[in-house]
């Protein structure tokens, strides 16, 4: 696939002398561990917070009566964000390392996000189309009905920018960011590491069932191929952001 990038060659290509300064197949791997554990520890956190402001008994069941609440939720998943870019910034601290170019913080060209967003929109078509055959719903109920009770409890924005700006970021500098750059260096290299990543981030996303799980791993080996085509990690925080706001709008305000 370094082929088709002729003019962006992908980082993984490096002289020698820069290899330590890229974290390998296992160390990328127990620092993701560090990474997600940083993300969810931010999310609840959150939760922890608005339990004892509200001066409930700080248990699990408390938690779990608060954070059923769209406002309450839209600000877990925000809190994670901050969390997991501090993990991120301490392991390439580490080593030595570019935060920008660790990262590959490198705005897209707009023929590479059109290329992306065009590609992206075949995905999500073909899945709607299978979901329709099949006599599914295009969008988890749970999510339905969480959306829909956020814009009806006020706290539609809140829920927007949660799950169109935190948490594409979070979920992409844990999985095309931080574990694609060192997985690619590693014996793994760019196929391996796109199929690595994705199945981390279908992971992430357990609360889904099987059919939405293997949607999701398709579009992150998309995502995980613009990455490396692009050399950027913007054009996949931008194609995921704009792929969660429209699910979130038209869940919101369109769908039935």
């Amino acid at each position: 696939m370094d082929s088709l990038n002729p003019e962006h060659p992908p980082l993984t290509v490096m002289p020698a002398e820069h290899a330590p300064r890229v974290w390998m197949f296992w160390g990328t791997a127990l620092w993701g561990v560090v990474i997600f554990a940083a993300m969810f520890v931010g999310q609840i956190g959150a939760i922890v917070y608005l339990v004892w402001s509200h001066g409930a008994p700080m248990s699990l069941a408390s938690m779990q009566d608060v954070g059923r609440e769209p406002a309450a939720l839209a600000l877990s998943v925000t809190m994670g964000l901050p969390s997991t870019l501090a993990a991120v910034w301490l392991a390439i601290r580490i080593k030595k390392a570019s935060f920008v170019d660790y990262l590959a913080l490198h705005w897209p060209s707009w023929k590479q996000l059109l290329f992306g967003a065009v590609g992206l929109i075949l995905l999500v078509l073909a899945w709607e189309t299978i979901s329709r055959s099949l006599g599914r719903e295009a969008t988890p109920g749970f999510m339905t009905d969480l959306l829909k009770s956020g814009r009806d409890k006020g706290a539609a924005l809140m829920l927007l920018f949660a799950f169109s700006v935190a948490a594409p970021m979070s979920e992409e500098v844990l999985a095309r960011g931080f574990l694609f750059r060192g997985w690619s260096a590693s014996f793994l290299r760019v196929p391996g590491a796109i199929i690595l990543s994705s199945l981390v981030w279908t992971v992430v996303h357990l609360q889904y069932d099987a059919y939405f799980l293997a949607e999701v791993f398709t579009i992150g080996v998309w995502f995980g191929y613009m990455r490396h085509r692009a050399n950027s990690l913007w054009l996949t925080i931008v194609l995921h952001a704009l792929n969660n706001m429209t699910a979130v709008v038209l869940t919101m305000w369109l769908g039935s």
